[in-house]
């Protein structure tokens, strides 16, 4: 079964809520067996031309271990709490993709 990626971009409009969102998805995440690839780390834009990607946007990558599981995550309970917490304080998109 291939996996599954959740990839997010976003600008985060509120540091102080998002650090509250930040510090509880981890267990969410880890507890179905996903994990962070990319969490907001230094990114460089080198094809194609969008006034979305500027330094403040966020690239996050989570993989986990199939679409049905990245989906079930994040229509869970758990992470619906937290999702509406996220979009409370960023504004961005986000989609599942399959792997490879």
């Amino acid at each position: 079964m291939p996996k599954a990626f959740l990839i997010a971009e976003l600008t985060v409009t509120d540091q102080a809520i998002y650090e509250t969102y930040r510090s509880q998805v981890l267990s969410t995440i880890e507890a179905i067996g996903g994990r962070f690839v990319v969490r907001g780390g230094k990114r460089m834009q080198v094809e194609g031309v969008d006034e979305g990607h500027h330094n403040m946007l966020r690239t996050v990558v989570v993989e986990f271990p199939s679409m049905d599981i990245a989906t079930a995550w994040y229509n869970s309970p758990a992470y619906t709490t937290l999702k509406n917490l996220r979009m409370s304080c960023s504004v961005g998109r986000a989609f599942i993709v399959e792997g490879v």
